[in-house]
């Protein structure tokens, strides 16, 4: 029988491999230390002010700071437009390449990339690096409750306004491809500048409905609409429904064919990104792994979380390289599923909104 050694011997070999790493790189975290001492770090939010993108962008704000080396200043701030691809483009070509811009995006761009939505994109989203998501949810399709509309089969048979911002957000393209692929006859008002605006409209009847509103921040900000019955759900985008709204129906269930089908799922898989955080390309890889792991102790945090739920925020994390890979994939869709799906975008029933 082969001998037990003893656990001081089989440390030692582990012991003297730190000594080592210590001797070789003796001054690696107090370098990453001594870089953020002092220093701002902004996190750029690609939303206007009031939305679950925005709210949950400056909770983190409030504690990132201290689960960075030399504890830095994080400051939040809003740069919304072109359908968040503005925002991209700033922390990917633009902003300081040193680890003191951090991003989050609704993951919108990845989709508008692929399908090159927009001249003015100047980032390729694999070439971002991904520190974070702290949370996913499906999307939703809904209305006003007094347009009698209750399901997506009533909005094949009547004209229903949807509210939008820009052409490479979700409240634009959802609607845009139910009108193609399902037939739905929603007839797009644009030129809202956030969210919130959408909102507002909605409950004045200038429009009578939106999409785009994932179920976590729908829940955050208008859980009270879904509890006296002020909205009705007609759909959700993902690939799989939601546990706690297991009666609304996928918009691929409507899909009358396969190649629908392929279509429809194309455009709910990157709901599986969610609130992604990410910083610029060309950040040194160890700044890089440094915020990673930053993000991962404050998503511990107690003082986090408690911050988090207070305002409705829900928090089920995916790590950085996870996400990575899931954006590498998805920018290898098949040329003929991205041609196809460039085609349902094609635009439809649209007008901009009176000043």
């Amino acid at each position: 029988m082969r001998a037990i050694r003893p656990a001081r011997e089989l440390m030692a070999p582990a012991l003297l491999g730190l000594a080592f790493l210590n001797i070789a790189f003796p001054t690696s975290a107090h370098a990453q230390a001594d870089f953020y001492k002092g220093k701002t770090v902004e996190i750029i939010i690609s939303s206007g002010a009031g939305g679950g993108l925005d709210t949950n962008g400056r909770i983190v704000a409030r504690h990132l700071g201290n689960h960075i080396p030399g504890n830095p200043t994080v400051v939040a701030k809003n740069m919304p437009g072109a359908g968040h691809i503005r925002a991209a483009n700033y922390v990917f070509s633009q902003a300081p390449k040193d680890g003191t811009t951090i991003g989050t995006f609704i993951p919108i761009f990845v989709m508008a990339h692929v399908l090159e939505r927009s001249k003015g994109i100047q980032f390729n989203p694999a070439n971002f690096q991904w520190l974070v998501s702290t949370s996913s949810s499906n999307s939703t399709v809904y209305v006003w409750h007094t347009t009698g509309v209750k399901s997506l089969e009533d909005a094949m048979q009547r004209e229903v306004l949807m509210g939008g911002t820009g052409v490479s957000s979700y409240n634009v393209i959802y609607p845009t491809v139910l009108n193609s692929l399902v037939g739905t006859k929603f007839k797009l008002v644009t030129g809202y500048k956030s969210t919130t605006e959408i909102a507002i409209a909605m409950e004045r009847g200038e429009v009578q409905g939106r999409a785009g509103n994932n179920f976590n921040s729908l829940t955050s900000e208008h859980g009270d609409w879904l509890k006296t019955g002020k909205i009705n759900l007609l759909a959700q985008v993902g690939l799989e429904r939601d546990p706690d709204f297991p009666k609304v129906p996928l918009i691929t269930e409507f899909a009358k064919t396969d190649e629908a089908r392929q279509i429809l799922r194309f455009f709910s898989t990157d709901v599986v990104i969610g609130r992604p955080f990410v910083t610029s390309p060309g950040v040194p890889a160890e700044r890089v792994v440094l915020l990673r792991q930053a993000f991962d102790r404050m998503l511990k945090d107690k003082a986090f979380r408690e911050d988090a739920k207070k305002a409705g925020i829900e928090i089920s994390p995916v790590g950085g390289v996870a996400i990575q890979k899931i954006v590498a994939d998805f920018m290898n869709t098949p040329a003929d599923v991205v041609a196809k799906a460039k085609a349902a975008m094609e635009p439809g029933d649209t007008t901009e909104r009176k000043k």
